[in-house]
């Protein structure tokens, strides 16, 4: 059965998540991982949330899929990512990220 990535609402067919990391879940409230809910992802929207979000922001400010979808800080990641396929993206981890992890 495809899945749709929560974020970017794109499908991913059968025969693409033969790969297991393809679709990651993704606890909407980091470091609650018991209580947390959580969202299935495709593999690059999960790596581009963490790349421009700290735990901490996700945790106060990004703790719904709606509020990611309409963070600025995504915008245009995710108007390309909707536009094409690829399921293995390079992500760079923002300098403001890195040194407030």
């Amino acid at each position: 059965m495809p899945t749709t990535c929560a974020l970017c609402r794109r499908v991913i067919s059968d025969e693409r998540i033969a790969d297991p990391q393809v679709v990651q879940e993704h606890h909407l409230r980091p470091e609650e991982r018991a209580t947390s809910p959580t969202v299935m992802l495709c593999r690059p929207c999960h790596k581009q949330i963490h790349a421009v979000f700290t735990n901490e922001e996700l945790r106060d400010d990004y703790d719904t899929i709606e509020s990611l979808r309409e963070a600025t800080q995504l915008g245009e990641y995710l108007s390309w990512i909707r536009g094409t396929e690829k399921l293995d993206i390079q992500v760079t981890t923002s300098n403001r990220v890195r040194d407030r992890r």
